[in-house]
């Protein structure tokens, strides 16, 4: 079920068809249909913001993201329906992305400031995956490290352009390797 909803959820951000959808759950047609006419009873604004995203692009030839920045959609009008098809997802998608982007390098940037700031030579910034961050810790130090890595990455809602009023959450798993994270 969880992969369904997941499926489901990320596939309506990229612009996913009810084939599409039925053929990555696994399900009938018919099925997927009904899944994405649900999801969009229930989520009416997702399809709104879809749909005003698209003709705003469509007169624009660029979308934002939250913080202002545009991303340029060359393809939009395109005659060709496959060609207009993905430049529509990707217009759906630049902002969602974008965003995410910027928030993470926000955290970054803070992170990396604190940790030089303190002089925490046992706090390294290693790897961005996505939405992940890794790190390396000695041991003794995880329990403090996860604090702070927590309180800066929560952080990132406010600065001096922004302020988002909903919390930005934060999980920290620890391992011997990423593997052992996943």
């Amino acid at each position: 079920m969880r992969r369904k909803a997941k499926a489901i959820n990320f596939g309506i951000i990229y612009g996913i068809s009810q084939y599409g959808l039925a053929k990555q759950i696994n399900v009938s047609n018919v099925e997927a249909e009904e899944f994405l006419n649900s999801y969009f009873l229930k989520f009416p604004e997702i399809k709104e913001y879809m749909s005003e995203t698209i003709k705003f692009c469509r007169k624009s030839g660029y979308v934002n993201n939250i913080f202002g920045r545009k991303t340029h959609i060359t393809g939009i009008n395109d005659k060709n329906f496959n060609v207009r098809n993905f430049q529509e997802r990707a217009a759906i998608n630049a902002p969602i992305q974008g965003s995410a982007s910027e928030i993470m390098r926000m955290a970054m940037i803070r992170l990396d400031d604190e940790i030089k700031d303190k002089k925490n030579n046992n706090l390294k910034m290693l790897l961005q995956i996505h939405d992940e961050l890794i790190f390396e810790v000695e041991e003794k130090n995880l329990i403090n490290s996860s604090k702070i890595i927590k309180k800066i990455m929560t952080s990132v809602k406010d600065s001096n352009l922004h302020s988002f009023s909903i919390p930005l959450l934060v999980d920290i798993n620890s391992g011997d390797n990423w593997g052992q994270l996943h």
